[in-house]
């Protein structure tokens, strides 16, 4: 009795996950036959991983005008967290670049300039953010992030590249804006301007640190690249500073602040009410849009490496939970970050315990290298930024989505022009509408030819419509989608076709026609009206039995009338289609007509 309710409990576990398509313990299987080759291979991963994730996260911070603990302690969290929930190796989550300028984007468009205040309001962000990743994936959404093109993210990172460069600009000069200036500077061309503006307050040592830190940047990407490029780079820069300062007299230039790896702690939302909520809901859906579409790409591209395949629902529920866990543990957005995902992968790491181990050496780097942290000078930090801002405008994938398609072109231009206009969350709603409308103008153009039968009964295009004789029956072949986007051109199309003087019968086959629904249902009915009037029957063979549903629950069968349906026939192709053409002549009068075949050109 209780292993068969044991049994029956276990069932109803596992149809309830293959309904959700969710597993909330992922790890137990990765637990399961691991050993020490497989711990070799993601603690080496991990610390490859770290000493790459500790200074991005540093710099990540700075992008998002946050304190940089929250940029290392949200490497933390996120990875630590992320583990527990993920599906696969293959994304490793943290902040990235695209969601810490989409933070600094959403905060400043709402007037949330000073640090102070961002701090405050972003455990609430990310909880709404969390929120959306979690319920999204149980709504398996992550599905439908294939028809937002990738056009709209590389529109997207080209925008948020030049905003990040732009504000990290005045870091290298010396100088910053007023808090009423910073106030006024969401877009990047805000920005640009407050920028010259104050170009004549050039700080000289700061600039000549940022020109040296440039190079050594440069140098060491290109002589030494299997060193940490970013780490090694802060280092040397500090170094140079702090001897610059005591042997060179009047030379001075910003430091970072120090960090408290003591002040890490739970942080709960300080400003929880209906109006912060509704303040921050757009910018929260607009991340957690951007962190589903990362995190896709990059997982997948990877995961094809190896042959493998990601569970997109799955890996969008493990960035909602971390996400959860960075509100409540002084941490920022957290995506599939690129850089690190690769890194972790091309590093060997066997299983998504990596992102544990690498957690924990990030905390350990925190608490020992927290001292030394404020001899790093602000002008080197971002030059570091700039040079990720730089590295994301991919040239290879410009040319591709200017140069392919008229739809990827103008959906590029619309969203990068929108993302530098306006705030960059808005830019991907734009971008994403954009997209979606062009694709559905281009899957719904339908394009008729006609083709008639010669007196041999060969089939061939006809080149003159004035050798067609009377009566006429019309072949119409539907091939492509019939919803709604495609049924007003459909309607009017076939209006066309039946005011030819000389046709008195159109049979209409549909056995490739899909996706009929209730619009369409309306134009056909349209349609057979406007042929009634202008006495010209609508036969509609080839019916398949989805279609034939679809006529009779909306009850277009009737308005059609039932002796003119003809249903599908699979063994006999065109035995549907021969029924039809003897209605047809029955209709007009036992006279045989002669056939012309009209077929949709696809585009």
């Amino acid at each position: 009795m209780s292993d068969s309710s044991a049994s029956d409990s276990s069932s109803d576990q596992t149809e309830k996950k293959r309904r959700l398509d969710i597993d909330i313990a992922p790890l137990r299987k990765t637990a399961a036959g691991y050993d020490s080759a497989k711990f070799a291979g993601d603690a080496r991963a991990a610390f490859n991983v770290a000493l790459l994730a500790f200074p991005q996260g540093m710099a990540y911070a700075a992008i998002a005008g946050l304190p940089l603990r929250y940029g290392i302690f949200g490497s933390v969290v996120a990875t630590v967290i992320g583990t527990f929930f993920a599906g696969s190796k293959y994304i490793t989550l943290g902040p990235t670049n695209a969601t810490s300028v989409m933070v600094l984007s959403s905060f400043t468009a709402l007037g949330i300039v000073s640090e102070q205040e961002a701090v405050s309001n972003m455990s609430l962000l990310l909880i709404l953010v969390g929120f959306v990743l979690v319920v999204g994936s149980l709504l398996r959404v992550a599905s439908l992030i294939q028809y937002v093109s990738r056009t709209v993210i590389t529109g997207y990172i080209t925008a948020a590249a030049s905003l990040i460069i732009a504000n990290q600009l005045r870091k290298t000069l010396g100088f910053d804006f007023t808090p009423e200036e910073k106030a006024d500077s969401s877009t990047f061309f805000e920005v640009v301007y407050l920028t010259a503006r104050h170009l004549p307050e050039v700080h000289w040592p700061t600039l000549g640190l940022s020109l040296a830190t440039a190079l050594c940047f440069l140098f060491i990407g290109k002589f030494f690249k299997r060193l940490p490029n970013v780490a090694v780079t802060l280092i040397l820069s500090s170094v140079f500073a702090y001897l610059a300062t005591k042997y060179i007299d009047g030379f001075s230039v910003a430091l970072l602040p120090a960090l408290n790896a003591s002040e890490w702690g739970l942080t709960l939302p300080t400003n929880l009410s209906i109006d912060t909520i509704n303040m921050l809901i757009s910018p929260a859906i607009a991340i957690a849009l951007l962190c589903t579409l990362e995190g896709n790409s990059i997982g997948k591209s990877l995961a094809a490496r190896d042959g493998a395949r990601l569970n997109s629902n799955q890996e969008m529920f493990s960035a909602g939970m971390a996400n959860f866990g960075c509100a409540l543990f002084s941490g920022m957005a957290a995506s599939g970050s690129l850089t690190r995902s690769q890194l972790n992968v091309n590093s060997g790491a066997f299983t998504p315990l990596s992102g544990l181990y690498s957690g924990i050496i990030i905390v350990a780097g925190a608490f020992a290298l927290a001292d030394y942290i404020q001899y790093i000078p602000t002008a080197a930090l971002a030059v570091v930024v700039i040079s990720i801002g730089i590295s994301l405008i991919n040239k290879h994938q410009l040319k591709l989505v200017t140069k392919s398609t008229r739809s990827d072109t103008i959906t590029f231009y619309v969203t990068c022009a929108t993302g530098l206009v306006f705030a960059l969350d808005f830019a991907i709603y734009i971008g994403t509408c954009v997209s979606i409308a062009l694709f559905l103008k281009k899957v719904a153009s339908p394009e008729i030819k006609e083709v008639a039968v010669d007196d041999a009964g060969q089939m061939g295009q006809l080149q003159d419509k004035q050798q067609r004789s009377d009566p006429e029956v019309s072949i119409v072949h539907v091939e492509g989608e019939l919803f709604f986007g495609a049924a007003e051109l459909f309607r009017d199309q076939m209006r066309r076709v039946s005011d030819d003087v000389n046709l008195k019968v159109v049979v209409m086959k549909l056995r490739n026609a899909y996706n009929l629904d209730a619009t369409s249902c309306m134009a056909l009915e349209e349609l057979i009206k406007y042929m009634n009037e202008r006495d010209r029957i609508l036969l509609v063979s080839e019916v398949r039995p989805d279609t034939m549903r679809i006529f009779e629950n909306s009850g277009l069968n009737k308005v059609i009338n039932p002796i003119n349906l003809f249903a599908d026939e699979e063994s006999n192709p065109t035995l549907s289609t021969a029924k039809a053409l003897k209605r047809a002549r029955q209709i007009l009068g036992g006279q045989t007509p002669k056939v012309s075949i009209y077929a949709k050109d696809k585009r």
